[in-house]
């Protein structure tokens, strides 16, 4: 009888407990979310023709569409210029192509290369996560689009 008392309380408890594991779980972006931005970013830019600067202002001014949390998406000319970048407007219109992680990995270079071989897939090298500000691994899902590298990205 006294265990029937206790349910409740127990049963609260460890909903408690549960929450902040759940909220943990949905900062962070999956890699179907960061799949399924780069497909929307592609199919946006080849709607778009050769006038792509809405689409770049809308990712550079963080729109929802291409900003969710951790999860951002990043426009490349084949040369390595940053056409938009979703967390850090500061990179757009630099060349990265000689950047380096904080492992010495050219990771755009080797971004690139990836592009003009395989035209999609998965890059993992480290990079500052605009949440928490810390350098934590990712992986760079991308697609090539006309002379365009499109990615977003999953911290793990």
């Amino acid at each position: 009888m006294k265990l029937a008392t206790f349910t409740p309380a127990i049963l609260l408890s460890a909903m408690f407990l549960l929450m902040p594991t759940s909220a943990v779980a949905q900062a962070k972006a999956t890699a179907a979310e960061a799949t399924a931005m780069v497909k929307k970013g592609v199919a946006d830019l080849k709607a778009a023709g050769k006038d792509k600067d809405k689409i770049y202002a809308a990712v550079i001014a963080k729109d929802a569409r291409w900003v969710d949390r951790d999860l951002y998406l990043v426009v490349y000319g084949m040369d390595g210029v940053v056409k938009a970048h979703g967390a850090n407007a500061k990179l757009v219109g630099n060349n990265m192509m000689d950047m380096l992680d904080i492992d010495g990995k050219p990771y755009i270079k080797e971004r690139i290369d990836l592009a003009k071989s395989k035209g999609s897939f998965w890059q993992d090298y480290k990079f500052t996560n605009p949440t928490s500000k810390k350098v934590e691994p990712k992986s760079m899902y991308c697609e090539k689009v006309e002379d365009l590298v499109a990615c977003a990205g999953i911290y793990k």
